[in-house]
């Protein structure tokens, strides 16, 4: 018996498929319309052919992907959505990673989505990202990183630069180094995360982005996060 299953996301479009014939399992995947991949692996027995085609679809279904034939792909249209806490992390999680090394071929899916927003949505994406970056400014958060051994040996920007990896890896991470400082990456960072507000005002309208945060990420500004 043939299984389809499919993954829907802002910038994904993919289908994964298991047979079962006997002893074997064939998989199928790949993006909707282009050529798939397919697999074959073949077990001692039957039994254990279905234990490994099961193991497969739990794990699919794990990541998200859903039975069924797959809908058509609507591309999320950002002129209708409003800045939200929800919006901010669908924006960050459509960055692509598969361009590593080309820092504005990572963040060039987010600049184009927030651009599609009206001004007003860019500046409160720049606020909510100014709200993450001061959250994590604590001197917990900055010993953790490894940038800070003592006030003669810190680098504000290099820890600037490492709470801008934390937001620009999804709300899981943020969430758990927000809870636990030594769940913080070290030695990484992601700058361009700061442009990217500027970057899509600058497309939508031609002009500088003249606009700063009520809040600033700078390092050392949340002077309760420094307190002792």
């Amino acid at each position: 018996m043939k299984r389809d299953f499919y993954y829907q996301d802002d910038h994904s479009n993919k289908f994964w498929s298991i047979e079962l014939i006997e002893n074997k399992y064939i998989t199928t995947n790949g993006r909707i319309g282009a050529k798939p991949r397919q697999m074959e692996k073949v077990f001692p027995t039957y039994n254990e052919a279905q234990k490994q085609a099961d193991r497969q679809i739990a794990s699919k279904l794990k990541k998200g992907y859903i039975e069924g034939i797959a809908p058509a792909y609507v591309r999320p249209n950002w002129s209708t959505f409003s800045m939200s806490n929800e919006i901010f992390w669908r924006i960050i999680g459509l960055f692509n990673w598969k361009k590593t090394g080309d820092d504005d071929a990572v963040i060039e899916p987010a600049v184009r989505a927030l651009s599609e927003m009206s001004i007003n949505d860019i500046r409160q994406f720049e606020d909510i990202l100014a709200m993450k970056l001061y959250a994590l400014d604590t001197k917990q958060h900055a010993i953790a990183s490894g940038v800070y051994q003592s006030d003669k040996y810190f680098s504000p920007d290099d820890f600037l630069y490492t709470r801008c990896v934390v937001v620009a890896n999804g709300s899981e991470l943020y969430e758990a180094v927000l809870k636990d400082p030594t769940a913080i990456p070290k030695e990484i960072d992601f700058e361009p995360i700061l442009s990217i507000g500027s970057s899509a005002y600058e497309r939508k309208t031609g002009e500088d982005f003249d606009y700063s945060s009520p809040l600033s990420y700078e390092s050392c500004s949340n002077q309760d996060g420094w307190a002792y």
